[in-house]
Order: structure tokens, then sequence, then C-alpha cells
């Protein structure tokens, strides 16, 4: 039996077993605000896209089965970046200030 996230095993007297992807339409807002992030320069970071991660801002995988798929950034120089943590930013991964709009 697959025990991955995002699928989920349908059974029907263990006669059946089918396995569907859990897919999303729209990413899950992790927090209303960005994340202050001290990055290291030429260190690649992944970013969650899906909002499902437990290591926000970072993917841990929880994307799997969802049509989601993170997105790599790579730091051109040691800084504070801010990366976006209700996924709506236009410029992936960093916060564009789309959490403040109504």
């Amino acid at each position: 039996m697959d025990r991955r996230a995002g699928y989920t095993d349908l059974e029907n007297d263990d006669i059946l077993r089918t396995r569907e992807p859990m897919t999303m339409d729209k990413p899950v807002a992790a927090q209303d605000s960005p994340y202050e992030t001290e990055v290291e320069e030429g260190k690649t970071y992944v970013w969650c896209a899906c909002g499902r991660s437990a290591t926000q801002p970072f993917c841990d995988g929880s994307h799997q089965g969802t049509g989601f798929s993170p997105v790599s950034y790579k730091a051109e120089k040691t800084a504070t970046v801010f990366f976006c943590g209700c996924k709506k930013t236009g410029n992936q991964p960093l916060c564009d200030g789309s959490h403040s709009s109504k």
C-alpha cells in the first residue's frame, strides 16, 4: 500500500484497490506574511509552492500528487530575503506584497 504524502488508497473489501493523486487548484497559505530568511551566496534554496510543507518556507516533498512543484532559488549574495508565505506572489519565490492585497 502506498503511504506517500498526497495519495489515498481506496479499498473495497480488499478486492479493488485504486490509487488516485490528490490535486489542488490553489496553494495553501502557510502564513499571511513573508518568511524573513538569511541566505548564503551561491547556495540554492527550494521554496514550497503548494503551502503543505512542514518545513516552511522550504519544500519537504508534501506537494507530491498535488500538481504543484517547488521553486529553486540560488542566492546571488549573502543577504536577508523575504520568501513568500501566502503563496500568492507573482515573483516566486520572493514576497511581492500580495498578502496585503484585498
